[in-house]
């Protein structure tokens, strides 16, 4: 059984991709400061698959708390999604982003170096490409000049893995360009679970038709748009999760043509934020509260993928729609607003 390591695996997108790789027979062990995370993700995961995940509370910038942990296991690979992850947030606090994104990645990469593991998945995002005109996006699409901080740190993440994997031919590395993830698992057992405010637009949706929102604001609708709100590519956190697991299946097979490759993952249609609105209420029958307001700092008017080269090479293809979407992220918003209930 090939064991992975997943840093952040307590965080939204780590802990889907911990029941995927469960479920298609890795040995996994977590990493996780929970500085915006929940430890009791874990019992989430054990319910939906029987195992319980061992989490080691470590921040990843402590490079001597990070190698006890190589010390004490032997990894296959390496899944890595700590990071610091709000846009605005990033906005006004750069340094913060630039010293826990950067300083967490080469820790984790000299120790990768350190103690031969070969294997490395690197949760990047949409947003390297910045306020891009060229759609749909493609691998090839060039980088324009980030529109945020965060944006900029994955970017920069990129580069260091293309340099360093450049000098250490024998690790492999794959760069996820995530689009929009959310959504939850069918169980309704784990989701997306902001510890601060939440900022992206499922979770805003579900807290404000469930009543722990007074309102949802809809930032711009002057962009160059069909109706003029932004255009993003929601994919299904389940969709994105098996994505990291037929990565590493990819390299561990040898599959990989070069030692640092690229792939897009999104569903390759545009959805607005007025089109997702209407399609929350379209499934679960709620109307939402919304307004109209001003644009967002950092926000780029539209972006969606051309995801061909994971469908060919990966064999990855996303399977559940924007309704689908929708509809498990309503479950998890009522399960998760009951379980808090029963608590109180």
């Amino acid at each position: 059984m090939k064991k992975v390591l997943v840093t952040g695996g307590c965080g939204y997108i780590g802990s889907h991709t911990i029941v995927d790789l469960i479920n298609h027979g890795f040995d996994v062990v977590s990493v996780d400061n929970n500085i915006n995370s929940d430890i009791r993700v874990m019992d989430g995961i054990r319910e939906i698959t029987g195992v319980s995940v061992r989490n080691y509370t470590v921040d990843l910038c402590d490079l001597e708390k990070t190698r006890r942990i190589f010390a004490n296991e032997q990894f296959d690979g390496i899944i890595h999604f700590a990071a610091l992850k709000s846009v605005g947030e990033s906005v006004f606090q750069p340094l913060r982003y630039f010293d826990n994104n950067l300083n967490s990645l080469i820790n984790i990469l000299q120790c990768a170096k350190e103690f031969e593991v070969e294997n490395i998945i690197f949760s990047s995002s949409c947003s390297v490409y910045g306020n891009t005109t060229a759609l749909p996006v493609t691998e090839a699409t060039p980088f324009q000049a980030a529109e945020c901080p965060y944006a900029r740190t994955k970017q920069m993440g990129e580069h260091i893995l293309q340099d360093f994997t450049h000098v250490n031919k024998n690790i492999n590395a794959i760069l996820l360009r995530y689009f929009n993830p959310a959504g939850a698992h069918k169980s309704a057992l784990i989701g997306e679970l902001p510890i601060n405010p939440a900022t992206n637009l499922v979770p805003v949706i579900t807290e404000t038709a469930i009543g722990k929102r007074e309102q949802l604001t809809v930032f711009g609708n002057d962009y160059d748009t069909r109706d003029g709100s932004c255009i993003r590519d929601y994919i299904h956190v389940m969709d994105l999760a098996n994505a990291h697991t037929k990565s590493l299946q990819y390299l561990m097979e040898h599959k990989n043509e070069s030692n640092c490759e690229v792939f897009n993952l999104g569903i390759g249609e545009g959805v607005t934020v007025l089109e997702a609105i209407e399609a929350f209420e379209r499934v679960t029958g709620t109307k939402l509260n919304y307004k109209i307001g001003d644009r967002r700092p950092g926000d780029v008017g539209a972006i969606y993928a051309d995801n061909k080269n994971a469908a060919e090479k990966l064999g990855w293809n996303p399977t559940r729609s924007i309704d689908e979407i929708m509809s498990s992220a309503w479950s998890w918003e009522k399960y998760r607003s009951e379980a808090t209930i029963l608590q109180d």
